[in-house]
């Protein structure tokens, strides 16, 4: 499954509705680390297909969001269930790396390399 483009108002929809646990990447266009981490979260969001639901917020579209997280800098992966923060990854980090951070909270991931 592809990744989700959110905006403040489909954020806070899909983590009220979502039956799955979501894992949003922080980002901004201008930044360089973030389009490194596009492909890894890309990768991820197909590993995890069935099994969690992948979104990226533009942090500079969606301010709010930012400073109601406490996203202090990017790129910030954050992993929620029911609404509810329960991994925060911040920087560049290799596909193995995110994804051994996810099967270890919430059991998702099958191709932990």
């Amino acid at each position: 499954m592809a990744t989700v483009n959110l905006t403040e108002r489909s954020f806070a929809a899909l983590l009220r509705d979502a039956s799955l646990p979501v894992l949003v990447d922080f980002w901004a266009p201008w930044c360089g680390p973030c389009r490194l981490m596009g492909p890894v979260v890309e990768a991820v969001a197909r590993a995890c297909t069935g099994e969690l639901i992948v979104g990226k917020l533009n942090v500079d579209d969606a301010p709010r969001v930012a400073e109601t997280y406490r996203v202090m800098s990017i790129p910030t992966l954050m992993l929620f269930r029911e609404g509810v923060v329960v991994l925060r990854l911040q920087g560049l980090k290799p596909k193995h790396e995110v994804l051994a951070a996810l099967k270890t909270v919430c059991n998702v991931g099958r191709d932990v390399e």
